[in-house]
């Protein structure tokens, strides 16, 4: 159980990368006020839990609609987690997270903390994506207590990173935050080819 609260967590927390948001959060909000930036964090994270716990809730739901099989999901789920990973590990932002139009219109928005703060930065396609994924592998409420978690959790980290770099800690070395963000990207990368993993594991015994 321990080991699942962990994957899960770990997961969850290398995939929204707050880290990696610090330098776009701060050129986005430049010109607001420690308050409003803390404020603009909050909203983000809540909405950032918000759409995760939605998608995982409506994961079955969706497969159903979709008559899409969860290995058919796991190798896609896979497959961006992978990618995401790659643009991490060479310390660059990932398409996934955000467009350069996304963030030239946040740069000139007085308040980005739904768009594009909590979406797609925070809670984006790699996100969903997991978040879908690893709610169908808690498969007893014990488990899924952990998952909702672990979300709640992620999500709370976040905010703090987010108020920590808005109110003191914005001068943190971009080296620092560049061994953090490709460290994620690692794990990420090695969530990625799990999630893959699985699905052939699982169609095997198909």
């Amino acid at each position: 159980m321990l080991r699942y609260a962990l994957l899960t967590f770990g997961s969850l927390f290398a995939i929204i990368d707050p880290f990696a948001v610090i330098p776009a959060f701060l050129a986005m909000t430049a010109r607001d006020t420690a308050e409003q930036k803390r404020r603009m964090a909050k909203t983000a994270c809540l909405v950032c839990w918000l759409v995760m716990t939605l998608f995982a809730v409506m994961g079955p739901s969706i497969f159903g609609f979709l008559g899409i099989t969860l290995p058919a999901f796991q190798i896609a789920g896979g497959l961006v987690l992978l990618l995401s990973s790659l643009d991490m590990l060479r310390a660059k932002r990932s398409a996934l997270k955000e467009t350069q139009e996304e963030m030239e219109e946040g740069m000139s928005k007085e308040d980005i903390a739904i768009t594009p703060l909590a979406v797609p930065m925070l809670s984006g396609p790699g996100a969903i994506t997991t978040a879908i994924v690893l709610s169908q592998q808690a498969e007893d409420w014990p488990r899924r207590a952990i998952f909702y978690a672990a979300i709640a959790v992620a999500s709370l980290l976040t905010y703090l990173i987010l108020t920590a770099a808005s109110s003191g800690a914005r001068k943190l070395s971009p080296t620092v935050l560049n061994i953090i963000t490709r460290l994620m990207g690692l794990l990420l990368a090695a969530v990625g080819v799990q999630f893959i993993l699985n699905a052939v594991h699982a169609l095997k015994l198909g």
